[in-house]
């Protein structure tokens, strides 16, 4: 499961304040969360199931084959959630016998016709009705809705969405439409036959054996899984979709797109075969399953999801060669869904509380792709992203990773299952060497594949492989919670021609082990001293030195999980910008360059200097960082940002590079300003628009529509949105929605733009334009988990639908007739309600 993430550029600094970091599960009573009690095994299920689109409904009749676990039961309990049953009955060599059964509370609990003894199977027979709208469980910040079953413009009343149908079972879910014991400890094989309007195409888990004509327009297709998979991991998939087709050795490579986005799935999804090679060989263990298929889906209720052999992905994901030039955004989610088949579907964690073992494996995934595909300097600064998301929320060092203390399940699915799980592993493989800990986790999946497994199993085999003890390790990281606060003092002594360097650590509550890579600098020259720091408060490490060293850096591979307390000058972070060989010690100079650039002529020399680096990173904080508009600057950078921006290989440069050059408000720029309008680039585009609205603003109108912003990244609509907002460029105002709807957020960390944002969100709800609030209400629905657990910002989100609600009315007022404005009121009444409950 990939999370719908709303990125802390827009939530993160609210939410990592002191005074909001209290949440509605504060003081709660913890509660042992135990694994799931195997009564029953789960062998087969078959299922035949047909839509009712009016009523958004599923006709379904399930045979569930299962026996006793280990100790004989008469008894069989399903998890079924708000259905109607019709039959339950035992079936055997095709005659079914009426059993007794009880179901309430969304329980389904069966009589069987006598005791059944381990390895004795039987044969269930259930008739039922799913009807997801009435489930009343609810969803997470991860996974925003939990009625297992969603029916999309069912009745074809929105021109402007497809009709679809998709599942989503993760965590306990999939229960709202077919019978089951819905745990992640249970695995069955499966078939399913799905009756559909003869249009549509399907996807399901497995390959499809037979596809049927039937009368009235319908067609049933014949899905089989013949290898064991959780419940929670089975899924259906329909709608009018375009499937393109590749292969990965003798495998299908399916891609399930939109129509309009066929031209380009191979843009978006065509690195696969290439992440399964990567994978396979990297794992020592060939992609298991019998085909690998990815769908997009509308209105989807996360990020993505690993379905066994049939992934589901947001609509986000489809983009266009304006995107994809620029950067594909979803080329990581696609290798952390990817990752899952062999970390989440076929050893599959044996219970939430071990949620790491899917997780964070999915999140490190990414890492290792970068890392094989683009580099390690890409990749690395992935690795950065993740560990700032991580350290900005207050709650994420209160967790273990692996917590038996949850108060829901969902509640696993967070900063620290993902972002520090995966943070984690790349410590322990940086420990342990690359042949170590990737045997090491060859074993773990060998030894429980099609299985369960748990922290406790993964180091059991790469302590099998290693000969390590590693107790010491998930004791610290998986089983502890918080990681270290780092100062550190030097003091040099000339006589001895010694330096010693003190790290101390600052945290309240455990002291923690673990290497260290320290920089010591001699004439500007890096010399790595690995080190191993003790579990206590201070540790002294003393290194032989010619003269008093130019700098000491820290953590200097970025590999350790901790925060750093630091003071450099300028001088020092130039000499780290210049001969460090790690990406992330060059960043983050340029970075400190960044904030100093006002004052200090050597933080200035940094930037320059970083506007000819190897990384494009790199080169567009130093761009990001300059203000072109004093002279001094200008004087020594303009040359460089307009080779820049004329030249750089890469589009996302060359729009910093332009964002720049608009800073300086020079006319003589527009020609370079009108060419990126014609450019594939997005953020070309956008910056050059930017550009000619701060040089030339009554062209804005006329050219704001050469941009496509229905898919624009964050970057590009911060970038945009104030020019959008400005200039009342209503066609363009659906796409700003999204973000002005966190204006009260962006006002905490970026005064202007968050004025802009609200300016923005003002002028929506002024307006009587449907789609732009159907976007705020949709995208405030999805963070509702996010935003919900807060009281402060759940007050905040209330108040500003509230008063854009009053606007709403005077708009309605104003324009009785209007066929659109009652139901933006219900939307946001709706949104209200959500958030007040």
């Amino acid at each position: 499961m990939k999370k719908l993430i709303i990125s802390l550029s827009l939530l993160g600094v609210f939410f990592s304040g002191n005074a909001f970091a209290q949440t509605e599960t504060s003081g709660r009573t913890e509660v042992y969360q135990q694994t799931h009690t195997l009564t029953t095994e789960l062998k087969h299920t078959k299922l035949k199931v047909k839509f009712d689109y009016e009523k958004e409904q599923m006709a379904g009749e399930e045979w569930l084959t299962a026996a006793p676990y280990f100790y004989p039961t008469d008894s069989l309990v399903l998890d079924a959630k708000a259905m109607l049953i019709h039959e339950v009955a035992l079936e055997k060599n095709g005659t079914k016998t009426p059993l007794k059964y009880e179901y309430k509370n969304d329980m389904l609990k069966i009589t069987l016709d006598k005791t059944y003894n381990r390895n004795q199977d039987y044969t269930v027979y259930i008739k039922y009705t799913a009807r997801p709208n009435e489930v009343t469980q609810k969803g997470s910040a991860a996974i925003n809705d939990a009625k297992g079953l969603y029916f999309v413009n069912a009745q074809g009343t929105d021109p402007d969405k497809p009709t679809q149908i998709w599942t989503q079972g993760e965590t306990e879910s999939n229960s709202a439409w077919f019978p089951t014991i819905d745990k992640p400890n249970q695995k069955t094989t499966q078939e399913i036959y799905m009756t559909v309007p003869d249009k549509y195409v399907t996807l399901s888990n497995g390959l499809m054996k037979s596809s049927t004509k039937e009368s009235g327009g319908l067609r049933t297709d014949h899905w089989t899984m013949d290898k064991k998979h959780a419940p929670y991991l089975f899924f259906m998939g329909v709608g009018d979709y375009a499937v393109v087709k590749e292969k990965w050795r003798n495998i299908d490579v399916d891609y399930y797109v939109e129509k309009e986005y066929e031209p380009y799935a191979k843009q978006i999804f065509g690195n696969t075969p290439e992440m399964l090679e990567f994978f396979s060989k990297r794992l020592n263990y060939d992609y298991p399953w019998s085909k690998f298929a990815q769908m997009t889906a509308r209105d989807y209720v996360s990020g993505a999801m690993e379905n066994t052999t049939a992934v589901l992905h947001q609509e986000s994901a489809q983009q266009k060669p304006g995107d994809l030039i620029d950067e594909n955004r979803w080329e990581g989610t696609i290798a952390h869904e990817l990752f899952h088949h062999w970390f989440g579907d076929l050893v599959t964690a044996e219970s939430w509380s071990n949620l790491s073992v899917n997780e964070s494996f999915a999140n490190y995934s990414q890492y290792l792709w970068n890392e094989h595909k683009y580099g390690k300097d890409i990749a690395d600064f992935g690795l950065m992203k993740d560990s700032r998301s991580y350290f900005m929320d207050p709650s994420n060092p209160t967790k273990d990773l692996v917590r038996f203390n949850y108060h829901t399940r969902e509640d696993m699915f967070d900063g620290v299952s993902y972002t520090k799980g995966g943070m984690i592993l790349h410590m322990l493989r940086n420990y342990l060497g690359d042949d170590a800990f990737f045997a090491g986790l060859t074993d773990y999946l060998k030894s429980n594949e099609y299985g369960t497994g748990e922290a406790h199993q993964l180091r059991l085999s790469l302590e099998k492989v290693t000969g390590k003890d590693l107790n010491w390790f998930f004791n610290q990281w998986f089983y502890g919670s918080g990681h270290p606060k780092i100062s550190y003092t030097t003091n040099y002594e000339p006589v001895k021609k010694q330096v010693t360097v003190t790290v101390s650590q600052d945290q309240i509550g455990q002291n923690f082990q673990f290497p260290l890579a320290i920089d010591v600098f001699e004439n500007g020259k890096p010399i790595r001293k690995n080190v191993w720091v003790n579990a206590k408060e201070k540790n002294n490490f003393t290194f032989a030195v010619s003269k008093s060293p130019d700098l000491i850096n820290l953590n200097a591979d970025g590999v350790l999980v901790a925060e750093f307390t630091e003071s450099k000058t300028p001088e020092q972070y130039l000499i780290q910008y210049q001969n460090s060989k790690e990406f992330l010690s060059r960043y983050k100079a340029v970075e400190k360059a960044g904030e100093n650039e006002t004052n200090n002529a050597t933080s200035l020399k940094i930037l320059f200097a970083a506007l000819k680096d190897q990384n494009f990173r790199i080169r567009m904080k130093a761009l990001n960082s300059l203000d072109l508009s004093k002279a001094d600057q200008a004087k020594a950078a303009l040359s460089e940002v307009e080779k820049l921006a004329s030249n750089d290989p890469k589009t996302l440069v060359q729009g910093a590079a332009i964002s720049a050059l608009a800073k300086t408000k020079d006319k003589k720029y527009l020609p370079v300003f009108e060419k990126g309008m014609s450019a594939v680039s997005n953020a070309v585009k956008a910056n050059s628009l930017a550009g000619i609205a701060a040089v030339d603003p009554a062209r804005v109108a006329s050219l704001a529509d050469k941009i496509d912003l229905d898919d624009a990244s964050e970057e590009l609509m911060a970038e945009l949105l104030p020019v959008i907002v400005k200039n009342k460029i209503e066609k363009q105002m659906p796409a700003i929605a999204s973000t002005a709807a966190f204006y009260p957020f962006l006002k905490f960390q970026n005064p202007e733009l968050g004025a802009a944002a609200e300016d923005g969100f003002n002028w929506i709800m002024s307006s009587d334009n449907l789609k732009a609030t159907e976007n705020v209400t949709k995208i405030l629905s999805q963070v509702k988990g996010q935003i919900g657990s807060n009281p402060q910002a759940k007050m905040m989100i209330v108040q500003i639908l509230k008063e854009g609600l009053a606007k709403k009315m005077v708009v309605l007022k104003a324009n009785p007739s209007s066929p659109t404005i009652h139901q933006q009121i219900d939307l946001i009444n709706k949104v209200i309600e959500a958030y007040q409950n």
